[in-house]
């Protein structure tokens, strides 16, 4: 189904067997365009592709095909049920590059708290033509860039691993993704944790994460861009001053469902969020001496700079 407003085109399609993907891109693009894929949270057992930043402003307005797509969800389909979901949109995208105007070798991948931590996985795994579990395939899953927006990114350091499992542990959304407990998952918690599977030749990665964040302990991005940075990779951290979780989402989309509201809508209301950076290359230096700040546009800047055709290298 196709929609037209002015500016942009609107399309819902089924990408696998009731998995649907939303697209919004410039209406009549004269040449394929660079592709962002929106991963949303929601503890891997909440919300859908609706649940998402204006695809329209951020960024199809600045020429990029968005993306926005669902993927099976905790309890009923555990680890790695969701990163190969997230790996088939890829390639979906890529065998459908054509017919939506996408250039099929310039795809991002954006993701929100548990989206983060897809994205983070699907990006670390993404030169990898299958994965375990995963059906052969022709086509890659292979992509450009990867923003990271406080996901998790190491799930053993989440609990006491010498202390008895608690009820909290018990019923946590790791629990939910990995089939049970992590102390009683170790192995599936170590394979689903972006930090302690990073390697080399991963694409360029942007992380935010919020300092005040509660749900999602800022020191696991921290821990992310440390793994990522010991084997030479770009990969660049904003830790945002006085920001909580879920700043990603505008202020209507409430993650953990009706009556739980995070810090949505932060990023939107404060474009020039203080925060502590941190760069793994010189590249990636000269891009923060520039953008010390995070907000929306640092995050299209980095998609830019990654994804665009002619882009700076700075």
């Amino acid at each position: 189904m196709d929609t037209v407003s002015t500016d942009v085109r609107h399309s819902t399609v089924e990408y696998a067997p009731g998995l649907h993907l939303d697209i919004v891109r410039p209406k009549d693009p004269p040449q394929p365009l660079p592709a962002i894929v929106w991963i949303h949270g929601g503890g891997w057992r909440l919300q859908d592709r609706t649940a998402c930043p204006d695809l329209a402003k951020h960024f199809a307005a600045e020429g990029y095909v968005m993306v926005s797509i669902d993927y099976r969800l905790a309890p009923d389909t555990v680890h790695p049920g969701q990163l190969l979901d997230v790996r088939r949109a890829v390639r979906w995208l890529r065998s459908n590059a054509a017919e939506h105007r996408v250039d099929p070798d310039r795809i991002g991948l954006w993701g929100s708290s548990a989206g983060g931590h897809l994205a983070a996985l699907a990006g670390i795994h993404s030169s990898t033509l299958r994965l375990d579990h995963e059906e052969a395939s022709s086509v890659s899953s292979a992509v450009r860039a990867v923003v990271d927006g406080y996901g998790p990114a190491d799930l053993p350091a989440l609990v006491n691993l010498s202390s008895p499992i608690s009820e909290a542990e018990q019923v946590s959304p790791e629990a939910s993704l990995l089939g049970g407990p992590i102390r009683d998952n170790l192995a599936a918690a170590r394979d689903a944790s972006p930090a302690l599977v990073a390697k080399g030749g991963t694409p360029p990665f942007l992380v935010m994460h919020g300092i005040e964040d509660t749900m999602v302990p800022h020191h696991q991005s921290a821990s992310l861009y440390d793994s990522l940075a010991a084997y030479g990779n770009d990969v660049i951290l904003y830790l945002v001053d006085g920001f909580g979780h879920g700043f990603f989402n505008p202020g209507n989309v409430l993650e953990l469902g009706p009556g739980l509201s995070l810090d949505q809508g932060h990023l939107e209301r404060d474009p020039s969020a203080s925060a502590t950076v941190r760069a793994s290359t010189d590249r990636g230096r000269r891009f923060v001496e520039r953008r010390p700040c995070a907000s929306f546009a640092t995050i299209e800047a980095f998609f830019s700079r990654t994804l665009k055709a002619g882009a700076s290298l700075s």
